[in-house]
């Protein structure tokens, strides 16, 4: 019994675990989230130079697929309160499925507050980063395009535009978590193994993966064109001077 409520919250673990690794990590190595809030700084810098809907559309691109998955936390949820109402169905395809399986009634049901919990807290990450999409977009359409923006509320709108990211990427992963505990119908112990699996390729494409690589050469670059176009302004400047 210890092992098999073990196993079953073991998904559970793994995602809290995960999220509270993912910052410490990243003080040594940066992520593909950190790198990307780079791009949503130069984003909000741009954005206060211009005065067009482009921004606008973009930002309901971005709300638009939260919505979405948040949509769709709802109805996995109301899914799993559906087969509390059919455990003994659900119990029968487990026999036939692993016919040397030892899983309990009660073992089947606490499993299924595991998964219950597992898409509420997609729910509550999805709506949050929902919300603060919400307050990005407000705060971009606040800016005064009529005077030179402040670094400082420069800085504030990128930050509520991360918080969103950051919670939408929480939502993401308890979908792949989620996959885990499904597993777990299977074998109690595949749902560990799972669990490790989803661990590693969620590691591997925050800090290794392609779109990594991808998204710091692009870092790099901009960072080297404001170089030189400092550079240039200095120049300029010091020529003026000497003039």
């Amino acid at each position: 019994m210890t092992t098999t409520l073990f196993t079953s919250l073991f998904p559970l673990i793994a995602y809290f675990a995960y999220n509270l690794l993912v910052p410490l990590v990243e003080k040594r190595r940066p992520s593909l989230s950190s790198i990307m809030n780079m791009q949503r700084r130069r984003w909000v810098s741009n954005a206060t130079l211009r005065e067009s809907p482009f921004d606008a559309i973009l930002s309901g691109n971005i709300m638009g697929s939260v919505s979405f998955l948040a949509s769709t936390s709802v109805l996995l949820a109301l899914a799993v309160f559906a087969v509390f109402g059919q455990l003994s169905t659900l119990m029968e395809t487990l026999s036939s499925i692993s016919p040397d399986n030892r899983f309990t009634v009660g073992d089947v049901q606490a499993h299924l507050m595991v998964m219950l919990a597992m898409f509420v807290l997609a729910f509550f990450a999805f709506t949050l980063s929902l919300r603060q999409f919400n307050h990005f977009c407000i705060m971009l359409g606040a800016l005064e395009h009529d005077r030179i923006t402040s670094e400082e509320e420069i800085d504030a709108i990128t930050r509520m535009n991360a918080l969103g990211a950051q919670n939408f990427n929480s939502g993401i992963r308890a979908y792949y978590f989620a996959v885990a505990t499904v597993a777990w119908f299977v074998s109690e112990w595949l749902a560990v193994a799972a669990c490790l699996a989803t661990v590693l390729i969620l590691a591997h494409r925050e800090f290794f993966s392609t779109a990594h690589r991808t998204a710091a050469s692009a870092a790099v670059i901009a960072a080297r064109h404001r170089q030189k176009l400092k550079q240039a302004s200095a120049a300029k400047e010091k020529g003026a001077g000497d003039f």
